[in-house]
């Protein structure tokens, strides 16, 4: 009960004030909202991921009668738009808690248990898990299928068990591509289980149908070829691992180095389980274009697994004769990751980004076309329903502007995106700064642990609302 607690303050502690709102966030968000409207789970032409993702975000915003929820345009306001989908994410979040405890209740022991739980719930690392990202919607799914391929050897009938298992990584993989990394980990707990090549079939038929929905759908809408360059594309974006691993560094030290030197040992002691979890995935993401640091979100467990596991040893020690030491040091790092973890999350500083939204929607109206990341443009076009409101300001890349009148909402992420295209550049030339607001979010010294998260907060930072007339 104690790590579920725990799970529950971090992560449904204030929300949608920390971390700020991420760009990709807003992508999903007008995913799931134009699933609501139309029933189609494909939104446009771009094929960057499966369907599950905003279906289930849909299911929840469903579910919530979100569509009954008529904001103001006061800042307070326009936040809690994202309160309902940060909620779903820290529930989430509290589920993965458990299903790491019963996974390596099963596997290694309620010792172990306790200690992966809690590091998973307290590290600086988990704040992650609080946006809207697929990565955190497909993590439950992953952690799952574990547990249900662990549990089918314990049953009667097993094939259920195993067939179930099958199914929640097929919906891991439809939500999300690199989910199939984990069918290494899952088809060996299910071999070993009774060495049967049966059981494993069992495991992979739902696990291949489930995935086959997306490229079925691009078939049925005759749009094939597109489905193929996209998902070609997706896989050659660049991006440096050393430079995921130092921004993995940066945000949890803690949790990087006991969790690699868990690995470590893991290796030493030659851990199938733990191996085939983390070696596929690491292997993907270092040859392939999913870079982000939150895509480490579905190894984050493994490694806090590994990490409790080599805290659990470490009574072991012949220095650890005095069980009282042995407890010092394991509440010494338990109490050192939720302080760390609580000095983030209590702070508002996605506040900022509605400040500039209400901003723009008391000062503009239909007459001018609104130049914004995903943050921002769903709300204003699907909440308020602005009609010259592209899905984000990349448009101006491919399509001119109809209007005479532009405000562009200028954030950091707009300012990383400058060299996609000159367009982009362009447009801020051709405008003039007409309002401009600073985040909290730089107070704080992001060179500075735990503050050195903020590092990955910048979008609530410097806001400028631009407005220019005549860029095409």
């Amino acid at each position: 009960m104690i790590p579920l607690f725990i799970s529950g303050f971090i992560h449904l502690w204030n929300p949608v004030g920390y971390p700020d709102i991420f760009f990709d966030e807003g992508i999903y968000m007008r995913r799931a909202i134009n699933f609501l409207d139309t029933g189609n789970p494909q939104e446009d032409y771009l094929y960057d991921h499966p369907y599950f993702g905003q279906i289930a975000i849909a299911s929840i915003l469903a579910i919530t009668n979100y569509s009954d929820f008529h904001p103001s345009s006061e800042p307070e306001s326009l936040q809690s738009l994202y309160m309902t989908p940060r909620i779903f994410m820290g529930l989430l979040a509290i589920l993965d808690t458990f299903l790491i405890y019963k996974i390596v209740e099963i596997k290694y022991g309620k010792n172990s248990a306790f200690l992966s739980a809690t590091l998973f719930a307290v590290l600086p690392f988990t704040w992650i898990l609080k946006r809207i990202l697929l990565d955190s919607v497909l993590l439950p799914l992953v952690l799952g299928s574990i547990f249900l391929a662990l549990y089918s050897s314990k049953a009667r009938q097993n094939a259920p068990w195993i067939i179930s298992s099958g199914i929640l990584l097929g919906l891991a993989v439809f939500t999300k591509i690199p989910a199939f990394t984990m069918i290494f980990v899952v088809a060996w707990i299910v071999y070993t289980n009774r060495k049967k090549l049966s059981d494993v079939l069992l495991l992979l038929i739902p696990f291949v149908l489930i995935p086959l929905i997306w490229p079925a759908n691009a078939i049925m809408l005759d749009q094939f070829d597109l489905w193929q360059k996209d998902v070609l594309w997706q896989s050659q974006r660049s991006n440096s691992i050393f430079g995921v691993l130092e921004s993995f560094f940066v945000v949890d030290p803690l949790m990087f180095i006991i969790g690699f030197s868990g690995i470590c040992l893991a290796a030493i002691r030659r851990d199938k389980f733990l191996l085939l979890w983390f070696i596929p995935f690491v292997i993907f993401l270092s040859s392939f274009g999913y870079k982000q640091y939150f895509h480490w979100i579905m190894i984050i467990p493994v490694m806090c697994i590994a990490a409790g596991i080599l805290l659990e040893s470490i009574c072991n020690f012949k220095f650890m004769k005095k069980k009282s030491l042995y407890l010092v040091i394991i509440s010494g790092v338990l109490i050192f990751g939720f302080i760390s973890t609580s000095l983030l999350i209590i702070n508002d500083i996605s506040l900022n980004q509605f400040n500039a939204l209400s901003y723009v929607l008391k000062n503009y109206d239909d007459d001018v076309t609104i130049l914004a990341s995903p943050v921002y443009s769903w709300i204003l076009y699907d909440v308020f329903e602005r009609e010259n409101v592209p899905k984000d300001y990349s448009s101006i890349l491919f399509y001119p502007i109809t209007t005479e009148k532009t405000v562009i909402i200028e954030d950091a992420h707009y300012r990383i995106d400058l060299k996609r295209g000159s367009q982009l550049q362009d447009a801020l030339t051709k405008s003039e700064i007409k309002q401009i607001f600073e985040g909290t979010v730089v107070n704080f010294d992001s060179n500075m642990y735990p503050y050195t998260s903020i590092q990955n907060n910048f979008e609530a930072s410097e806001i400028k609302i631009r407005e220019g007339i005549g860029i095409h």
